[in-house]
């Protein structure tokens, strides 16, 4: 049962307390693959969700001939995502980002230059410089760091300034929208952390990679099929696709449901369970409770059960961005949008962070003849942008791409969508923070909880750990 209420026999709301045995409270990426996890094997789930339809920030937007993603654009093929869509019967739907999607623009004055296509051509790539080839080549012989350190500071020790201010910062800014100067490598970039750790060197970390992926090839412990490797993804009718299945499979099923419109206002618990109560005045009881939801959302909800547990969820920053869809017709474009899009570093004295060719990723994205960008704009190091009025930004947009891309006149059709908080930043201190939390929540039993704030931001790292989440609670039971 999928519903935005939950009425009595009389029509009336309910008061009565409903019992189920696991409680979800969230039906982001996160909660709905917990949720799943569980309901497919027959366990009684609610989920219950703020807004008014499952998904989290997940949306597509149809206009027409216009479609868009509000918020993630593309999935990223790992081997859980591919089982999770052989599972749901969705692989065959999936859309792969066409071949174009494979080059890569940062923009430099007023050219996009492509990133190198293969570490050979990196040192020779007008944006590595000719300076850096030297220092790439005492990359391997520069020391381990012996504490937690910056992403900024990582690299600029590792591969130096010019790296860092024309690779890694637009990078940082296009996909965090954060800052590599607080971002904390441990955290965010765990991998590159790891080569440093296990190798001593991203450049020898990065071949003993490829020869571990190779060798899992060959013994056949990578089954992915090698028309998925290394792909981006999508469906024909967006994103959004991938939820409203994982929606359909729990309420599908006996024991599953969700429960839209119900913002969640206070949460208790002891040792007969737990029992949250929403802005109506419903309450829910459940012997197991998971806060699927935003860390500042978690950290309100539980600050009076225990404030040790809100303590370190406060402590986690969450900039905010807009997302400014531009449609053009072919001929007021020079460029051909030949890629996935462009970063725009932030020495380019440009506000806008980056720009993805969205009707380049996918078919069927713009009208026949014309083209749809999607910007974004704000984050962590320019907040106050996200300030301007819509009009306001789809001019900042514009001008920013302008030269860049030849625009030549206004766009035909736009949409602007805001996120007060979007993406949770993973900064110094963070795994420190993620510990606390740990410890304090040791001393909740049968509480949970999940989202993109740890483990990973990309819609695949919260469908797998809500995954292994539902698994875990299956194996308590």
């Amino acid at each position: 049962m999928t519903a935005s209420d939950h009425p009595d026999s009389t029509g009336t709301q309910s008061t009565d307390t409903l019992a189920t045995d696991t409680l979800v409270v969230g039906a982001g990426a996160s909660g709905l693959a917990t949720a799943y996890a569980l309901a497919r094997e027959g366990k009684r789930v609610t989920v219950l969700e703020a807004g008014d339809q499952p998904g989290g920030n997940i949306r597509s937007h149809r206009d027409d001939q216009w479609q868009i993603e509000i918020g993630p654009n593309t999935l990223m093929v790992k081997q859980p995502l591919f089982e999770l869509l052989e599972e749901l019967d969705l692989a065959e739907t999936a859309i792969f980002a066409g071949e174009a999607g494979r080059k890569r623009y940062v923009a430099q004055g007023k050219q996009l230059i492509a990133l190198p296509s293969n570490p050979l051509a990196a040192p020779f790539n007008p944006l590595v410089g000719p300076g850096t080839l030297l220092r790439l080549m005492r990359e391997p012989w520069v020391r381990r760091a012996a504490h937690e350190e910056s992403l900024a500071d990582f690299v600029q020790r590792r591969l130096g300034r010019n790296v860092l201010e024309n690779l890694v910062d637009p990078f940082v800014s296009g996909v965090y929208a954060g800052d590599p100067a607080r971002l904390s490598v441990q955290a965010a970039m765990p991998k590159l952390a790891a080569m440093e750790r296990e190798h001593g060197s991203l450049i020898r970390g990065g071949f003993a990679a490829m020869k571990h992926a190779r060798q899992q090839r060959r013994d056949g412990t990578d089954s992915l099929p090698p028309a998925w490797r290394g792909k981006l993804l999508s469906f024909p009718d967006g994103i959004q696709t991938l939820t409203d299945r994982l929606a359909e499979r729990i309420t599908a099923s006996p024991g599953g449901e969700i429960v839209c419109g119900r913002r969640i206002e206070t949460v208790t618990g002891g040792d007969g369970g737990w029992r949250v109560t929403d802005a109506e005045g419903q309450q829910w009881q459940a012997r197991h409770l998971v806060l699927a939801t935003p860390a500042h959302v978690s950290a309100e909800l539980l600050r009076p059960v225990d404030p040790l547990l809100a303590e370190p969820l406060d402590e986690i920053v969450y900039p905010p961005v807009a997302s400014v869809a531009l449609g053009f017709p072919t001929g007021m474009l020079a460029h051909p949008l030949d890629g996935f899009g462009v970063l725009l570093p932030r020495n380019q004295k440009r506000r806008t962070l980056g720009a993805l060719f969205s009707s380049t990723l996918f078919p069927h994205r713009a009208p026949t003849g014309h083209k749809l960008i999607t910007a974004f704009i704000g984050g962590r190091q320019d907040p106050e942008a996200v300030d301007m009025t819509d009009a306001e930004l789809v001019r900042q947009v514009t001008r920013d791409l302008g030269d860049l891309l030849g625009i030549e006149g206004e766009p035909v059709w736009q949409r602007v969508s805001r996120w007060p908080k979007a993406i949770p930043q993973y900064e110094l201190g963070h795994l420190a923070r993620i510990e606390r939390l740990d410890q304090a929540l040791a001393a909740h039993s049968q509480l949970s909880l999940i989202g993109n704030w740890r483990d990973g931001i990309a819609v695949g790292d919260c469908l797998e750990n809500g995954r292994a989440l539902g698994e875990r609670l299956l194996a308590d039971d």
